[in-house]
């Protein structure tokens, strides 16, 4: 399992499409599994899961994203969880970090 976790300010719907678009565009083998919105007032919040295949250890590895985002400050979760292969061999070989770098690389730009 991999995580990375940022507070930033921005446009809500903005910030949450245009990390969709990045993520989407990272791969051929990226997918998005499904996707929750919901609004409690001022409060949005979204929640997207992806999984990509990783053929250097032959399985797909999963991203959840939550964005919560209340007038223009947003709050970024990303947790990466998979990759491994078996029951007893759980090792990523990496996947889990690239999918959370990736989410990194993407928000770090807007800042």
């Amino acid at each position: 399992m991999a995580k990375y976790e940022r507070n930033l300010s921005g446009d809500y719907d903005e910030i949450v499409k245009n990390i969709h678009e990045e993520i989407m565009n990272d791969s051929y083998s990226m997918k998005l599994v499904d996707e929750s919105n919901y609004q409690l007032g001022d409060i949005n919040i979204s929640v997207r899961v992806y999984d990509k295949y990783f053929m250097r250890n032959g399985n797909r590895t999963s991203l959840s994203l939550t964005i919560a985002g209340n007038s223009n400050d947003i709050y970024v979760s990303a947790i990466s969880a998979g990759g491994g292969q078996g029951i007893f061999l759980d090792t990523s070989w990496g996947a889990e970090e690239d999918m959370i770098t990736m989410v990194q690389n993407i928000i770090e730009q807007r800042v």
